[in-house]
């Protein structure tokens, strides 16, 4: 990753998300250095979307599920954690979008009891 990996840079691309976008947030995922950046700014992007006027949540829940999908076992508590730190709708919309990417049941699965 390049120095220019910041928050702002990583806010910006979760904003957008065009296939360029996710191909570098895909590499953010892939790098456990990069793990505090990756949160950062996901934070970032998420209290923008709660500041905007218009809020847009089809997006904030797309966005929310494809990190999901696409997050690394490692993250996903955390990622929901992240998502659970505000009760704006904001969060909740990006909550809902990571809820339905199952990735944190892929990651710890139930035990069979």
């Amino acid at each position: 990753m390049s120095a220019a990996t910041d928050r702002e840079t990583v806010a910006e691309k979760l904003s957008a998300l065009q296939a360029t976008d996710q191909d570098y947030v895909k590499l953010l995922l892939e790098n456990p250095a990069q793990d505090a950046v990756l949160l950062e700014g996901l934070h970032l992007y998420l209290e923008k979307a709660a500041e905007a006027r218009f809020l847009n949540s089809l997006k904030l829940e797309k966005v929310g599920e494809w990190i999901g999908l696409n997050a690394p076992a490692r993250l996903q508590i955390r990622l929901n954690e992240t998502a659970k730190s505000s009760q704006h709708p904001a969060f909740a919309a990006f909550r809902a979008g990571l809820t339905r990417s199952g990735g944190l049941e892929r990651a710890y699965p139930k035990a069979a009891v």
